[in-house]
């Protein structure tokens, strides 16, 4: 990741997070469209699932800067999700629900630089997460 997209990753999140309740519902109702498979693995409510996911996201974000020193924190939180039924290939449509989010919650601010620099956040994260479940699993 670059600096400049490090930088709009932070800017744009400032957006979202003023909205962040409706931001976790409108993923979690898109990944349940075109994921229902996944509904099963969502035991609690998706409420309070929503406020975890907006808090998450919001920690990442804040270290990205310094993504090294969270991302053995993500591997672990990888292999918690392993327990509950997540599999590798979950993440591509997460990340599609995510990009659907940011781009619905940012309207005009959205554009493919935006897109980019989101995109390959993302790709780190779910790297690391597939990372983690793997190791999880050979382990």
């Amino acid at each position: 990741m670059k600096a400049q997209q490090i930088q709009l990753v932070k800017e744009t999140w400032g957006y979202v997070i003023t909205k962040s309740d409706e931001a976790g519902q409108l993923f979690y109702t898109r990944l349940f469209e075109v994921a229902p498979g996944v509904r099963h693995l969502f035991k609690g409510e998706i409420n309070e699932q929503a406020r975890k996911l907006m808090s998450m996201v919001t920690y990442v974000v804040t270290k990205l800067d310094k993504l090294d020193t969270i991302l053995g924190e993500v591997r672990s939180l990888a292999q918690r999700h392993t327990k509950y039924g997540a599999q590798p290939e979950h993440y591509a449509v997460v990340g599609e629900c995510l990009i659907y989010t940011l781009k619905a919650g940012l309207g005009d601010r959205w554009n493919k630089e935006t897109e980019e620099a989101w995109l390959a956040v993302y790709t780190v994260l779910a790297g690391a997460m597939i990372e983690g479940q793997t190791a999880d699993v050979a382990a």
